[in-house]
């Protein structure tokens, strides 16, 4: 949980004297994080199995532990990644060497006073968001694609854009609505690094990926034997994205069963894990996505309508690409400078009739079917320029046919085309001017306009730069 910047953490401290327990968690609540204790270490591995924490304070000299360094590496085993700070009252270098050797993150010399405490507590959770940071880059590196852009043209997204960047700052449950590939998850994550839960973690959960037994468990976890299969606790999705980010999509395909689950959730922020009778709390920010009619299902029955309502905080509709036609351009060019840096294609531009069938198709797959469509079409290239044999099969034939009337194509993409196969068709540009009702020099200035915007474009065959 984050609270004025400061991460809120979940601290476990491990110590068989008590009024050194309760100092210690009073200069841990005192920090602004929360404290639980243990008086052994059998306690302490029992807690780590039935919570989840961030950190454990440990005394190393606890009664009960024949080597405190050798049981640094059992609390790791039950808490795979949890930090741990050693304190005791023989410190010396050597020791805390050996103790940060065998996986502890700092150390506390007995007595410590509570500045010495906030002092280590602050490095442990700049190590704790450096390493959340460096996982986060690793992701991005791992999934290498152009960054997301959230600038656009066309008065509807901007009006997208404006709605999404005002509620980030908020906790507000945001639900994304729209086509496939137009972006969604893109702006979920763009929400949540805008708002002061960004240095938490983001997760997604695809809620048509599983059967209804298995996303619950995915979801808010289980506990050994609740079910066939289930050998171990497990936390879920819901612990996993505590502090951050909890993102749902296609949230319209969730199981009926579950959604009184989700409701309780986002209304109460409390959940069960699978097979356990403890209420949880639930520290999270929700964004949902769908491409559904949300209040259509509603009104089938297929969708509970106060579930509906409380996703429905602040809902934004995500335009699709063929409604998007001043940032189509924006895009495919932006796409096309990517993949030729990224593949080492010296390629350019597009021509004349690439960019044609660019402009003239529907596109359903929208954002990521631009994408992949130029990044193949990038890596086919033989040249400096697409043609329109190197885009995918459906753009080249859109770019071949004439196109169609009363398709989802502009007048000016419609009178191009058919100006281009007129003048395929006729023996020169004055016989193309007389069969298109048009003087000559009506259809000279015509066809310098549309070179000029293929050279903006990037496609026009003099242009000699990458658009």
């Amino acid at each position: 949980m984050l609270l004025l910047g400061l991460t809120i953490m979940r601290i476990l401290i491990v110590d068989d004297q008590r009024p050194v327990r309760q100092s210690t968690a009073q200069g841990v609540r005192a920090a602004g994080h929360d404290a639980d204790t243990a008086d052994s270490g059998r306690v302490a591995l029992l807690k780590l199995q039935e919570e989840r924490f961030d950190l454990v304070v440990l005394d190393l000299n606890i009664e009960g532990i024949a080597d405190g360094l050798d049981y640094i590496a059992r609390l790791q085993k039950a808490a795979p990644g949890i930090a741990v700070v050693i304190c005791t009252a023989q410190a010396t270098v050597g020791t805390a060497v050996e103790a940060m050797r065998r996986g502890a993150l700092d150390y506390l010399e007995k007595p410590f006073t509570p500045d010495q405490l906030r002092t280590v507590l602050a490095r442990v959770e700049r190590a704790q968001r450096l390493k959340q940071r460096a996982e986060g880059l690793a992701d991005q590196v791992a999934h290498s694609a152009p960054a997301a852009d959230f600038s656009a043209e066309d008065s509807t997204m901007k009006a997208v854009i404006d709605v999404v960047g005002r509620v980030a700052a908020t906790r507000a449950t945001v639900l994304l609505l729209g086509e496939n590939g137009t972006g969604k998850s893109l702006l979920a994550r763009h929400v949540h690094e805008r708002s002061a839960m960004a240095d938490g973690p983001f997760v997604t959960v695809s809620c048509p990926s599983l059967s209804r037994e298995l996303l619950e468990s995915e979801l808010f976890g289980h506990v050994q034997g609740a079910y066939t299969g289930a050998a171990k606790d497990t936390w879920g999705k819901v612990e996993a994205a505590r502090a951050g980010t909890l993102f749902l999509d296609e949230i319209g395909e969730l199981p009926a069963e579950l959604q009184p689950k989700l409701l309780r959730l986002l209304q109460d922020r409390a959940y069960e894990r699978v097979g356990e009778a403890k209420t949880r709390i639930a520290d999270v920010r929700v964004i949902a996505a769908s491409n559904r009619d949300l209040a259509a299902a509603v009104k089938a029955g297929t969708f509970r309508e106060d579930l509906f309502y409380r996703l429905n905080v602040v809902a934004v509709t995500v335009p699709p690409l063929r409604e998007r036609p001043a940032d189509l351009a924006r895009l495919a060019r932006k796409f096309l400078r990517f993949f030729a840096e990224d593949s080492g294609r010296p390629v350019l531009g597009f021509s004349a009739e690439a960019w044609a069938a660019v402009v003239a198709h529907s596109w359903p797959g929208n954002l990521r079917e631009l994408r992949n469509g130029i990044e193949r079409a990038v890596i086919l290239a033989r040249g400096e320029r697409l043609e329109l044999a190197d885009l995918p099969a459906e753009l080249a034939a859109a770019g071949a046919a004439p196109a169609e009337l009363g398709g989802l194509v502009s007048l000016e993409a419609l009178e191009q085309e058919h100006v281009r196969r007129v003048i395929a068709r006729t023996v020169n540009l004055e016989a193309a001017a007389g069969v298109l009702g048009i003087d000559i020099a009506t259809l000279y200035r015509k066809r310098k306009r549309w070179a000029a915007a293929a050279q903006t474009a990037g496609g026009g065959p003099e242009s000699a730069t990458p658009p």
